[in-house]
């Protein structure tokens, strides 16, 4: 009875460990850069928000991933908070935002706006290149906005950003069809960077009224995911 128990104890203390590997975050020099240009962070490149909504991005984003009230939604990147206003109302009270920056200014901005609004399903978090800090098992959908061609660190962030997603999570990403140095991200190279992780592409759609498309991914389990040691930088893109 005894070698029994030592046995179950120690197969309870494997499996701990197992899990506890796998929830971990990696820091960013456990990953590669990658092997391309990364933009510098910019202001919006539209004068205004109403300019911006010209172009209906926002309403062809929710009907593309099928947002709905009562979602999580975290806005990697959110910046001034364009989309995180106009989403608050979408999910509603039973829903939530999480607003995640890595700059303090942007940080400051949007904890103001949301706090002018009065949005109370908004959170505002404070993240890494490598790594959006978002609670584990919080999220429905991510989304990544005209911002995935400036980020230092995309295979830390992917990595790191695995935990917080729920059960059928999806990953949207929204970019321009120019290289990473003229501020956009050119969809094979997306595809192959995300794919270096473990993520697997679901759909890929140009939007109108721009020269952006939104391409949407399924995110691996935590224990699928690709090792950090194991990530292969993906070359020959722009």
């Amino acid at each position: 009875m005894r070698v029994t128990l030592t046995v179950i104890f120690a197969a309870g203390l494997l499996l701990s460990a197992i899990v506890c590997g796998a929830l971990a975050q990696a820091g960013a020099s456990a990953f590669p850069k990658p092997d391309r240009p990364v933009a510098d962070i910019v202001s919006p490149i539209w004068h205004d928000e109403k300019e911006r909504d010209g172009a209906r991005e926002p309403d062809q984003l929710v009907r593309l991933l099928d947002l709905r009230s009562g979602m999580s939604v975290a806005d990697i990147g959110a910046g001034s908070g364009y989309y995180v206003v106009r989403l608050s109302p979408i999910v509603g009270a039973g829903g939530r935002i999480l607003a995640e920056d890595i700059k303090p200014e942007y940080l400051q901005t949007l904890r103001m706006r949301v706090l002018n609004l009065g949005l109370p399903n908004v959170t505002i978090i404070s993240g890494e290149p490598h790594d959006p800090k978002l609670p584990a098992g919080s999220v429905d959908v991510a989304i990544l906005v005209h911002m995935y061609h400036e980020i230092a660190q995309p295979y830390g962030l992917m990595y790191n950003l695995v935990p917080a997603l729920r059960g059928g999570a999806r990953v949207g990403i929204v970019d321009a069809l120019a290289p990473t140095s003229k501020h956009g991200t050119p969809p094979d190279l997306l595809r192959c960077e995300l794919a270096a992780v473990g993520y697997r592409e679901i759909s890929n759609d140009r939007l109108d009224g721009s020269d952006a498309y939104l391409a949407i991914f399924a995110p691996p389990s935590l224990t699928s995911r690709m090792r950090p040691d194991a990530i292969v930088a993906c070359k020959g893109h722009p």
